[in-house]
């Protein structure tokens, strides 16, 4: 079992940048691939950012590419994402997840095991 728990939200004016945290629970967090997936209300919960556990590798959806980079830090079992030139479409709960094991880019909900409680994200025009 993993518990995840996000931090790092708030309400920013566009144009600036805020850090989102997630930290997990458990000695094994250097083997999940790691997700940010965003919540606009009235919407579906979509894909943000992805980070695998192998290698590191990442991959962004297309709103996103160019603005939000994503990190991991295994000794501290914390994946971060940083989130620079915010726009008021980027208003959204943000949820972190964790996939056990699964190999190469995971983008679709159903590949993750494990969300944290959403942490909500507000820019301003």
């Amino acid at each position: 079992q993993v518990q995840l728990v996000e931090s790092g939200g708030g309400l920013v004016q566009a144009g600036g940048s805020l850090r989102l945290s997630c930290a997990a629970s458990g000695r094994t967090f250097s083997n999940y691939a790691m997700g940010w997936f965003r919540q606009a209300p009235g919407k579906d919960r979509e894909f943000v950012g992805t980070v695998t556990w192998s290698n590191g590798n990442t991959r962004y959806a297309d709103s996103v590419k160019g603005r939000f980079t994503m990190s991991r830090d295994n000794t501290k079992n914390t994946v971060y994402l940083q989130m620079n030139s915010l726009k008021p479409e980027d208003t959204a709960v943000y949820y972190c997840a964790a996939s056990k094991g699964r190999v190469g880019i995971l983008i679709s909900r159903d590949n993750y095991d494990y969300w944290g409680q959403g942490t909500q994200v507000t820019v301003s025009s």
